[in-house]
């Protein structure tokens, strides 16, 4: 089986390192090519550099062509076009494997593998289709989440379900530490998924449309803090938003980031203390904030363009921050 791999972000990079492995060990599969997005420039200095798919299969490529074996074409384009089919045409591939790539795939494209295409998405659809949905299940303080792998269909998210793995929450769960549990479960579920291609052991099953819920593309403006929520919905946002576009907040005129916080037990009488208030500290949790039902305890912060500081370090440098008021 020759597959096609295509992903860009980071969570996806475990689920290729599984290919060029399973490649590697066994003669029924055949990394064939990889896409990804274009290079893009980043950071300050601008530098134009690939995608977290893009280094990684350029390292994983030059391990086996110093192990004289032929490598995985590696394809970036901007758009699908005729030129980039032709080159996938030629690789002659059997199978597309698609995981958070950034490309729209359309019926020309799809054509091109005769054993079809399937999806990895990180929630247990139907519930939280679309672009975001970790953070979606941080936010909803959902007990579990898990990954699907459906079969590739003209609507978003919404092809039969090949397999289903479930992942239970504590409910500290950040993005980025759920990321990466997403991708090491989804690269775990790759071999058992394409041996059961093969053998016809694994068939579709519909989803339930009228159970779907959606998520779309974060913003910066979505990580603002509503103080006014309560400190349960404040935890979850802080969580939901690590690490992009973070939690944030004014204080004075200045931007204040909320990296760390968590949900104290203590209620307060929300009709005499206003939200946002900043009433004192938890000499072992932090900074308390009255929200609009219970109080949150922050213990990392940061202003804009200034260093990350633990809530201590923070009041050291911060005078008269206790007793202000946040938003």
């Amino acid at each position: 089986m020759r597959i096609l791999f295509a992903g860009s972000p980071a969570i996806a990079v475990p689920v290729l390192e599984e290919l060029f492995k399973l490649s590697r060990i066994s003669p029924d599969y055949e990394l064939a090519a990889i896409l990804t997005n274009p290079d893009s420039p980043k950071g300050r200095s601008g530098v134009s550099l690939p995608t977290d798919v893009g280094a990684a299969a350029e390292r994983l490529a030059a391990g086996l062509a110093a192990a004289g074996k032929p490598a995985p074409l590696i394809l970036k384009p901007v758009k699908l076009d005729t030129e980039v089919r032709e080159k996938i045409a030629a690789c002659s591939p059997d199978l597309l494997i698609s995981f958070a790539c950034g490309h729209f795939f359309g019926p020309k494209f799809l054509a091109l593998f005769p054993s079809c295409g399937i999806n990895i998405h990180p929630s247990l659809l139907p519930k939280y289709r679309g672009a975001t949905p970790i953070p979606a299940a941080i936010l909803a303080r959902e007990k579990e989440t898990g990954v699907s792998i459906q079969r590739l269909a003209a609507e978003l998210d919404s092809g039969d379900i090949l397999m289903q793995a479930r992942v239970p929450l504590d409910g500290r769960e950040t993005t980025a530490s759920l990321t990466e549990i997403m991708a090491k479960k989804a690269a775990d579920m790759l071999p058992g998924l394409l041996a059961g291609l093969a053998t016809g052991a694994v068939r579709g099953t519909p989803q339930n449309h009228t159970e779907a819920c959606y998520c779309t593309l974060l913003t910066k403006e979505d990580g603002r803090i509503d103080w006014n929520k309560s400190a349960k919905d404040i935890d979850a946002h802080v969580r939901a938003y690590d690490p992009w576009p973070q939690s944030w907040t004014r204080h004075g005129d200045q931007q204040l980031f909320i990296l760390q916080a968590r949900e104290m037990e203590q209620k307060t009488d929300i009709g005499a203390v206003q939200a946002g208030l900043v009433l004192g500290i938890d000499k072992q949790q932090g900074i308390l904030v009255q929200t609009g039902e219970g109080l949150i305890a922050v213990s990392r912060l940061q202003y804009c363009a200034k260093k990350a500081l633990d809530w201590k370090d923070f009041l050291n440098g911060t005078r008269n921050f206790i007793g202000s008021r946040l938003g």
